[in-house]
């Protein structure tokens, strides 16, 4: 089978799939953990401000269209444009962005004096304070600061 795994498909039988998980060592390869995630958006100058100058996310790579939030060995969040994209998000609940904060009230009075808008007040669960708010295009994005 001359295949890679450029050419999976989710439909595909993924028993044959095996031969072409082999790290150079011969051993299996495996996903190690997270590297990041990506929020598209039709308009990346509607959200880049929010995220850089609001959140205070830090940039680390910026081209046109692009741009990486945190450290660039990850885990980091990125912002795109896409061509696929319209308009804001008709179903924001059904990914969400985690932001740690060893402050959660103080991040979420600091937020609100700014203007956002939050869908969830700071709410204590088990291990976990929580406080969720919407970016520009209305996605949902949750600070977290995790009790110890």
């Amino acid at each position: 089978m001359n295949r890679s795994l450029d050419d999976a498909h989710p439909t595909d039988d993924y028993t044959d799939l095996g031969a072409m998980l082999q790290r150079s060592d011969g051993g299996k390869a495996m996903i190690t953990g997270l590297r990041g995630a990506t929020i598209w958006s039709e308009d990346l100058n509607r959200l880049l401000p929010f995220y850089r100058d609001v959140l205070r996310l830090q940039v680390s790579i910026e081209t046109p269209g692009f741009v990486v939030l945190g450290p660039r060995e990850g885990p980091s969040l990125a912002l795109g444009t896409h061509s696929e994209v319209h308009g804001r998000n008709a179903d924001p609940a059904r990914h969400m962005v985690g932001l740690k904060t060893d402050d959660l009230t103080g991040e979420y009075k600091r937020l609100k004096d700014a203007g956002v808008e939050f869908v969830e007040t700071p709410t204590d669960y088990p291990n976990v304070r929580v406080a969720t708010l919407k970016d520009p295009d209305g996605n949902l994005v949750q600070l977290l600061q995790f009790i110890r």
